[in-house]
């Protein structure tokens, strides 16, 4: 079969690590009998050095033409001026909008050999495996009004968190639909003491709970959900949030996992049914990391990960994507590891990026 992915690198160490998944794919095609165009364009701070905006209309014309998109990341400090308008970060959250990808599905799954050398205790954190299906492109980060201003008192600003009944609805019952397909466990984040908007989330996702009677229902407010994900990862399955609440709750997540460069993600529209694709952006969890960018050692499984995500789901290539994901296993327990994830095990050995890249395209198996 033939296929087209748009390759949108990105920022910082987001060329680094998106080359190593595109590395993979392709090894995928070889073994598979698939064949993947890799057409790439430009997102975040390159886009606007060189197009001038950080989502040019060349770059989504080429997202939508695709059958899906594999994102590496977008950030530079540059752009931290809070006078400048255009920055990095607009882009990536425009493409989300302007594809109407509403569902971000974060997988968290602790490896047994990652586990001993990790900052938590063993005991309490090996075989985690748990999803937050975070929406995406309401709540925080969209709701109007949105602005900054001066008065005779001061400098004031706001930022609106606005969610309709549509828009939780449609999130909630991705979380459900998820559920059904794993330990039928559903969380609902929210801060229900205090927020409107939250109050609104957890009496409509008591309402969809309904449908879906095979399916456990709890919520949780967002400041204990934080404390229950150090204290006892285990008790989740499917996590569902508000925008703002999983982009935080997905970081501290992270660290369960060892780091940030082991979370993948991806961005859809829905969860399609067994044997269907659907169109979506895959990325790494984590951002541009500047600091490292160009010194070969940034971890590249997040992003393989969210490849093989991407293969699951809007290629429906299943098998394909069971075996990036066991070839990734099968390096851990082979004792490779980037320095985010070195830890304090014996028998491990450090490696960079590519080195990293290489050794999962080695592990994968037709």
């Amino acid at each position: 079969m033939k296929f087209k992915i748009a390759q949108l690198a990105g920022d910082g160490i987001g060329p680094e690590v998106t080359s190593q998944a595109v590395m993979v794919i392709q090894q995928i095609g070889k073994l598979h009998g698939h064949t993947f165009e890799i057409e790439t364009g430009l997102i975040g701070g390159i886009a606007i050095d060189q197009r001038g905006s950080a989502l040019p209309p060349e770059t989504l014309k080429l997202a939508k033409a695709s059958d899906a998109v594999l994102l590496g990341a977008v950030g530079d400090p540059k752009f931290d001026d809070p006078k400048i308008k255009e920055r990095p970060e607009n882009g990536l959250l425009a493409i989300r909008k302007n594809l109407k990808l509403f569902a971000n599905l974060r997988p968290v799954k602790v490896y047994d050999e990652l586990a001993d050398g990790a900052m938590l205790k063993a005991e309490v954190i090996k075989g985690a495996d748990f999803v937050f299906v975070r929406e995406l492109t309401s709540g925080l980060y969209f709701g109007k009004p949105k602005k900054r201003w001066e008065t005779s008192t001061g400098r004031k600003a706001v930022d609106s968190m606005y969610y309709t009944e549509q828009e939780i609805e449609r999130i909630v019952r991705v979380g459900f639909e998820l559920a059904r397909l794993r330990r039928k466990k559903l969380t609902s984040v929210d801060k229900a003491n205090v927020l409107e908007s939250s109050r609104l989330w957890r009496q409509v996702t008591a309402e969809v709970s309904k449908d879906f009677p095979d399916v456990t229902l709890d919520h949780l407010l967002v400041d204990t959900c934080a404390m229950s994900l150090i204290r006892a990862p285990r008790d989740f399955d499917v996590v569902v949030t508000e925008n703002t609440f999983g982009d935080i709750l997905t970081d501290e997540a992270s660290m369960l996992a060892g780091s940030m460069g082991m979370l993948p993600s991806a961005s859809l529209d829905g969860i399609p049914a067994k044997g269907e694709r659907t169109f979506g952006l895959f990325e790494p969890i984590h951002g541009s990391a500047p600091t490292i960018a160009g010194k070969d050692i940034a971890n590249p499984i997040a992003t393989i990960l969210s490849l093989a995500m991407l293969l699951r789901y809007s290629l429906a290539l299943e098998k394909e994507a069971a075996a990036v994901e066991q070839a990734v296993s099968d390096v851990l327990k082979a004792g490779y590891r980037t320095c985010d994830i070195i830890g304090i095990t014996a028998n491990t050995k450090q490696v960079g990026t590519q080195q990293m890249g290489t050794l999962i395209v080695k592990a994968l198996k037709g």
